[in-house]
């Protein structure tokens, strides 16, 4: 059984599979960050959370809804960049070859997200812009949103430890390398991170530490080709196999061993097979 959805039905269906037997793979939801260094280039992080935030109306799992800037001097001039992207994109239907992204997938999904909006401002968040109330002129009743950006979101708030899906992106102020590292590895959802800088070292150490299944050092979707594996830890994944390469291969597959010995000479060889042991 192979599965993508949400989280609790992830867990529910692997959970019901294992027990009768079945080999089972189950992805779940994500909430992934983005870390932001001192030391990054700032324009080319711009460019790169623009596609990765709000790139298919942020409906994909690998979708980075969180920004983690390392320090307020860095935090203020990111949101700077953030705020004068995101007013540049164009929101259209499929057909409109300068549009960024598109509407949402339904009118129900579309309150939610505007639920999760107000549910941001209620939490004392910052709503530095607020994509709710666009209308797209010939489509008024399409389900489309603008870019929305909130500023001081703090880890304790529901809004951050829930999957929005849709063009929404938090942005977390970290104080130090260690909690920016801290955020992703602590979330319930382990499913992709990325680091941007221009620091080797930093960039390794968080690597080898963070506490998520996929990793992008500037690189804003870390979602590896085709023969490399996919797949998070945590709430975002549930079983043994990742699927791509050879993990997929493996889970659709049974391995069968077959071990030879072709003896030389007569029927019987002078080179008996002697059993190992421990004496």
């Amino acid at each position: 059984v192979s599965f993508v959805g949400s989280s609790d039905i992830a867990q529910y269906v692997y959970g019901r599979g294992a027990a009768n037997g079945k080999r089972v793979q189950c992805m779940g939801g994500a909430k992934n960050h983005g870390i932001v260094l001192a030391d990054a280039d700032l324009d080319q992080t711009v460019a790169d959370i623009m596609g990765a935030a709000y790139g298919s109306a942020g409906e994909r799992c690998m979708a980075l809804p969180v920004v983690v800037p390392v320090g307020d001097k860095t935090a203020d001039a990111l949101r700077e960049k953030l705020v004068a992207a995101a007013q540049g994109l164009r929101v259209g239907v499929s057909t409109d070859a300068e549009a960024h992204y598109g509407p949402v997938v339904s009118a129900a999904h579309k309150a939610r997200i505007e639920s999760y909006i107000q549910m941001g401002v209620d939490e004392g968040a910052d709503l530095v812009l607020d994509g709710r109330g666009f209308s797209l002129q010939g489509y008024e009743n399409g389900f489309f949103l603008a870019p929305t950006l909130f500023d001081h979101v703090t880890a304790g708030m529901k809004s951050y430890q829930d999957e929005i899906f849709g063009p929404v992106l938090q942005m977390v102020r970290a104080q130090s390398f260690e909690e920016a590292l801290s955020l992703p590895s602590r979330h319930p959802y382990g499913n992709g991170v990325a680091i941007f800088t221009r620091n080797g070292d930093a960039a390794r150490s968080f690597a080898d530490q963070v506490e998520v299944g996929m990793v992008g050092i500037n690189v804003p979707i870390p979602v590896p080709v085709a023969y490399h594996s996919f797949g998070g830890w945590k709430r975002s994944g549930f079983g043994d196999l990742n699927q791509y390469g050879m993990d997929g291969v493996r889970f659709y597959t049974r391995v069968k061993t077959i071990t030879q010995r072709w003896p030389q000479g007569g029927a019987v060889s002078d080179q008996s097979f002697v059993i190992p042991t421990m004496a």
